[in-house]
């Protein structure tokens, strides 16, 4: 019997109707391997991340084995006297050297002038072993120097640490200068909420499109000090420095621990002045203007850079408290420093680093200005990043640079990681997790 043509229509239909919810089936087993695959692969990369990031101690304790032997100097290696005023006494230039780098305070900048110094005097420096950090953010150990053996000194210790400071003072010679950065703290709270916010989990919470105003109209509402990498969004130079970044702003402890930096340190720079702060630095240590020339490294793109209105300064600093107390009392000490040692002089100084940056800003940098990352033509040029964003500036060298600067140039611009690896350092862990974050794109 002939079938009219609506009905072979229908019959050549149905097959398709009844294969439609097993093409859905299978597309859904599919999503569903995809994310069984995805959960076992980030509780990978968990299980990596808590091993390559150490435990949080909130305790300050020996981590030396006893009978460790300290720092013992070569009896050759005569101690540099301390100037009474800088160059201009005749002094000998000093190369021990202790600099806690605290965070997002330009401290990347003074790591590549202490560097580039170490590297042009042979000095030695102690550096980590795996990573770029000494297993922050646990208490600084001397096991945890690169081939340390007992009684081994040296020179230079610059990188990322939670200070310790009977631990490093058994690293380095009796006259070794100590130096940290400060910065205003409602400006670095900026910068760390940008940086490492997206690694802090209490900030997931969030959901407003400004997160930081968000999280600074209720911060109790979210904060948990005991929470993961929590110590980057409260009092970070407090606990940087080794002291209870959650301690009671009305402890005695507070003031106690402010009085002890100032006696352990010889120096303390402010990134706001970061030019006068060089030029004490200079003094301090009798080196040479080139030592203390500098491009700014690990700066964010204007854009990146939200700008705190006052209530949300109030706020930040607020929140920061033990940081600003710390930051009010070497803002004043810094200026009695410039006092002593002249605003004139000071002046003069100031003006004759800027020009001659300025000067190897024209013979180094392509185009005289940092540029985006995705701008950048060599990889050894590039910076380190933030999870999930590429906001972290960067440069490109010139290509023709005469003989006499092209070292200098190269490595000026330098970033952190890369020039760790030039100085032959292991940083296994932190070349795998790049390696992680460029499969995954983060």
């Amino acid at each position: 019997m002939w079938l009219s043509q609506g009905e072979e229509r229908g019959i050549q239909t149905r097959p398709g109707v009844s294969e439609m919810p097993l093409l859905q089936k299978k597309r859904w087993e599919s999503m569903a391997k995809g994310l069984v695959l995805g959960a076992l692969f980030t509780s990978f990369l968990l299980l990596l991340y808590s091993y390559a990031v150490p435990p949080l101690h909130t305790g300050l304790a020996s981590t030396t084995p006893e009978g460790a032997a300290p720092c013992s100097p070569a009896l050759s290696e005569p101690e540099a006297p301390t100037p009474a005023n800088g160059s201009a006494g005749g002094c000998q230039p000093r190369r021990d050297i202790v600099f806690m780098k605290t965070h997002k305070t330009a401290s990347s900048t003074l790591l590549n002038i202490l560097f580039r110094f170490g590297q042009k005097h042979g000095l030695k420096f102690a550096f980590p072993n795996g990573r770029n950090d000494f297993d922050y953010p646990a208490f600084f150990a001397r096991s945890l120097v690169q081939d340390y053996r007992p009684g081994a000194c040296f020179n230079i210790i610059c990188n990322h640490m939670r200070f310790h400071y009977d631990e490093v003072r058994g690293l380095v010679p009796p006259n070794a200068t100590f130096i940290t950065v400060l910065r205003d703290p409602a400006r670095l709270f900026e910068s760390s909420f940008h940086y490492f916010g997206s690694v802090v989990p209490f900030t997931w919470k969030l959901s407003g499109h400004d997160k930081l105003a968000e999280f600074l109209q209720d911060p109790d509402r979210y904060y948990d000090p005991h929470g993961y990498n929590a110590h980057y969004l409260r009092n970070l130079l407090f606990f940087d420095l080794g002291y209870d970044s959650d301690l009671d702003p009305r402890s005695p402890q507070v003031q106690e621990h402010i009085l002890e930096v100032e006696r352990r340190f010889h120096l303390v720079l402010l990134q706001e002045y970061f030019d006068e702060s060089l030029v004490l630095l200079k003094d301090l240590l009798c080196w040479e203007l080139e030592d203390v020339l500098y491009f700014k490294l690990n700066a964010r793109r204007a854009s990146a850079v939200p700008r705190l209105s006052g209530e949300l300064y109030r706020r930040a600093t607020a929140w920061n408290v033990l940081d600003a107390r710390l930051y009010r009392h070497f803002n004043a000490s810094f200026w009695r420093k410039v006092e002593a040692f002249g605003h004139e002089r000071m002046a003069r100084e100031v003006a004759a680093l800027r020009r001659a940056n300025e000067r190897m800003r024209r013979i180094c940098i392509d185009g005289g200005h940092a540029v985006d990352a995705t701008a950048i033509q060599d990889s050894a040029m590039q910076p380190w990043q933030p999870l999930g964003t590429k906001s972290i500036l960067g440069y490109n060298l010139k290509k023709s640079i005469g003989r006499r600067h092209a070292q200098l140039c190269r490595r000026m611009l330098t970033p952190e990681i890369q020039y760790l690896m030039d100085l032959g350092v292991n940083l296994w862990v932190t070349k795998l997790w790049k390696l992680i974050r460029d499969f995954l794109q983060w």
